[in-house]
């Protein structure tokens, strides 16, 4: 049975296996779909990489963005007030 997808959020920090050539390894999650967008955080750079690559290369999240929920939540308490 496959492992379920990780749960990946706009704003996420994470850091990958391999280094960057500029000796960064920590990237931000910039965009989400069937390609992931990352950003890495020495040099600016900014990468697409399938899905399946960009789970296969995460070494461990270094800080959560924030969630679909929690924009949601801040959304409507903007309108509230």
């Amino acid at each position: 049975m496959p492992a379920p997808p990780l749960d990946i959020n706009l704003g996420d920090v994470v850091q990958m296996r391999k280094p960057h050539p500029c000796g960064g390894d920590t990237w931000r999650v910039v965009r989400l779909g069937a390609e992931i967008g990352i950003r890495c955080l020495t040099c600016d750079r900014k990468v697409l990489l399938p899905r399946s690559t960009f789970e296969r290369r995460v070494k461990r999240f270094v800080e959560h963005g924030i969630g679909n929920e929690t924009a949601e939540n801040a959304k409507n308490e903007k309108r509230k007030t």
